[in-house]
């Protein structure tokens, strides 16, 4: 039995496979270089056969030495990617599982109708909207050469069912993206949503990962190891975060807190039950106060207690991949408010 994962805005959680929601009779061949849920299989589109095989895939690396990272990669960078989704998501290791038309070829990442779909690295993208199975669809060439399917990327102009939007830019795909535009890893490239075959199951994001450019490989050990981001935004763009979550170390210019929640501003974007370490810089410019409204005690970052409520926002800064990771000291505190009681 396969494991299950659900991801509650980047914390992996696995479980024993519970089945799936959405249509069981998905499964993703490629047709002239789309993906689609009928076709023949005796004959493969530019003469490349998909098999039905699972597993990694092994690369001999120097010295002969085989890793299974590397296999599951084949050929990639060894940098993992970007989980191609912001928020709460959950999946199951279903490539290869048994559709009408053959082995499932992708994993499906269940989400919120038209959450963030995001850059599982940089490279070139080019949307496709002439499939009625894979409905609003977008390839990412990814700089590494592996390419990236994205598929049933939303087509509803409300939250409901309606299925009166079209393949385009702000309803499918990002708001201002172009087709054929370089995006930066973790930028976002379009919205989750269940437009041609998944119309009417649960909103999801077929994902398939094709190494090389090649035959799809199972996507599941390159979720299981991608970076989860805070929040998504252009690189350069001027950003601030507000965190909620518990202090873990206390330093003289550095707190370790816990985060259970993040708004990023101006973007507007909202996640919550995280439960995210994050090592930010406090420097003595820094704004530190309680709530017990004492005035006989100067608070400073020392004043905070491991386990303590804390609330943080960050200075204006820029957006980059490392900022919005989080990565170690990539955020600087402005303004640091510890709750007592």
């Amino acid at each position: 039995m396969r494991p299950f994962a659900t991801v509650v805005e980047g914390k992996k959680l696995l479980f024993p496979h519970p089945g799936m929601s959405g249509r069981t009779n998905e499964s993703r061949g490629l047709s002239h270089g789309v993906a689609t849920d009928r076709r023949s299989w005796s004959n493969p589109p530019r003469g490349r056969r998909r098999t039905t095989f699972r597993g990694a895939l092994f690369l001999l690396l120097v010295a002969g030495l085989v890793t299974g990272t590397a296999a599951a990669r084949s050929g990639d960078t060894s940098k993992p990617i970007v989980f191609p989704i912001l928020g709460a998501a959950h999946y199951a290791d279903d490539f290869g599982d048994p559709r009408a038309g053959g082995p499932h070829q992708g994993i499906d990442i269940m989400a919120a109708k038209k959450s963030l779909a995001l850059a599982a690295e940089a490279g070139k993208v080019k949307f496709w909207t002439t499939s009625a199975s894979a409905g609003c669809m977008l390839y990412l060439y990814g700089a590494s050469g592996t390419t990236y399917y994205y598929i049933h990327l939303n087509n509803d102009l409300t939250r409901g069912n309606d299925n009166r939007g079209k393949c385009i830019a702000g309803t499918a795909y990002a708001t201002g993206l172009k087709n054929g535009a370089k995006v930066a890893a973790g930028q976002p490239v379009g919205f989750v949503g269940d437009s041609g075959d998944a119309n009417g199951a649960h909103a999801h994001l077929h994902f398939e990962v094709h190494p090389g450019g090649g035959k799809a490989v199972d996507g599941y050990p390159f979720l299981q190891t991608a970076q989860h981001l805070l929040f998504a935004a252009p690189k350069g763009k001027p950003f601030t975060l507000e965190l909620d979550g518990t202090v873990t170390k206390p330093a003289a210019l550095t707190l370790q807190v816990k985060v259970s929640t993040v708004h990023a501003w101006p973007m507007g974007q909202h996640q919550t039950r995280l439960r995210r370490p994050l090592l930010l810089n406090v420097p003595n410019t820094a704004v530190v106060q309680s709530t017990n409204g004492s005035t006989t005690r100067k608070t400073t970052i020392l004043s905070a207690l491991k386990g303590q409520t804390v609330k943080v926002w960050t200075m204006p800064a820029t957006a980059s991949l490392k900022t919005e990771r989080g990565d170690d000291l990539s955020l600087t505190a402005a303004l640091v408010l510890l709750k007592i009681g």
